[in-house]
């Protein structure tokens, strides 16, 4: 396979991959992106279809150039956003190679290697952007291979038509679980259960309000409890009002035929729908041996604090405030790639 040596090797061509791109080109560094897929535009083309972004396309761009507003939409569709990276990726010029998928990353002298379906790349610095959508989570119930039915989690939802009729048990208390509800509810008899109560954000306030938080409670310490989990967005409201939204705790196994709580009750259904997050995809990084017992890098800033030639940007507030979000992979990425030239004789 090719061999190829670079200051920079971006590992991931989403949003967190693209704002590091954007940051890198500026600073006229000798970098590449790694992209598994086969098409730019991130996961956005994987979600389901009738996602709407929490906040409008304003509050909802990369560095550089504003997100168009989508027609007739106040909150961009996932395909609107897909589009966007894709004309991004094009406006700067930025260099994604695709599909290339990277299988590890290993130390090699001075530099870190990173080994790839195609080829191989050498680089000084490696920025992981791979984000949580490869890797979903699924707790693990008692009961889950007992059951007979359906089990699907959110990142194999596309649309409410297969599922019209069945009875389905959708499991979660964030936004994914609400948005999926409010759809699916119209087409099939469904029940929510969630760990505690459902949390909405007051009407008046969307994406904008939590990022806000998020970022003065990241600083200041503290967490966003005082708002809420959810957002209103329209067809969350909607659901909301004609009672589709009320939740039952969340049950304790799963049955041959369904779902059970402790009390003794319990409810058949044909599917359970898990709308329960995704967790980091960093099998790539395994090698390195940088993650701590719980399977968390401890970082230094952005950089791992066991290999300072690696950093980490996309996953989620511990990479920086809403980092798994576009706005906010994009202030990320502005600190993360200078911190992570710092030392480079270019």
């Amino acid at each position: 396979m090719d061999e190829h040596t670079v200051d920079v090797a971006v590992v991931g061509g989403g949003q967190a991959g693209l704002a590091a791109g954007y940051y890198l080109r500026r600073a006229k560094a000798d970098f590449v992106i790694l992209d598994g897929r086969e098409e730019p535009g991130g996961a956005w083309k994987d979600y389901w279809d009738s996602l709407r972004l929490f906040s409008p396309a304003g509050h909802s761009m990369l560095p550089g150039w504003w997100m168009p507003e989508e027609p007739g939409r106040e909150y961009p569709s996932a395909r609107h956003v897909a589009w966007y990276l894709t004309e991004y990726e094009r406006r700067y010029d930025l260099p994604v190679r695709r599909p290339v998928r990277v299988e590890r990353v290993e130390r090699d002298g001075p530099r870190l290697r990173v080994v790839a379906d195609t080829g191989t790349w050498l680089a000084r610095r490696v920025i992981s952007a791979t984000g949580t959508w490869d890797a979903p989570h699924v707790p693990d119930l008692p009961g889950r291979d007992l059951f007979e039915g359906h089990q699907m989690h959110t990142a194999d939802y596309r649309d409410p038509d297969a599922l019209a009729g069945q009875r389905v048990v959708v499991v979660g208390g964030g936004n994914s679980a609400a948005q999926i509800l409010a759809e699916l509810s119209e087409t099939a008899r469904t029940t929510w259960t969630t760990l505690r109560p459902p949390r909405f954000l007051p009407d008046h306030l969307d994406g904008r309000a939590l990022f806000a938080v998020a970022t003065r409670a990241l600083r200041e310490g503290g967490g966003v409890g005082e708002l809420g989990d959810i957002v209103a967005v329209p067809p969350v409201r909607e659901a909301r009002a004609r009672g589709a939204l009320d939740a039952r705790p969340m049950f304790d196994r799963l049955t041959r035929t369904g779902v059970a709580w402790y009390d003794g009750t319990s409810l058949d259904c044909d599917t359970v729908l898990w709308c329960t997050g995704f967790r980091p995809a960093l099998d790539h990084l395994a090698s390195l041996d940088v993650a701590d017992e719980r399977g968390r890098i401890p970082l230094d800033g952005n950089r791992a604090a066991a290999e300072p030639r690696l950093s980490l940007i996309g996953y989620g507030d511990w990479t920086g405030a809403a980092s798994a979000t576009l706005i906010g992979a994009g202030r990320t990425a502005k600190a993360a790639v200078a911190q992570a030239l710092e030392g480079l004789d270019r």
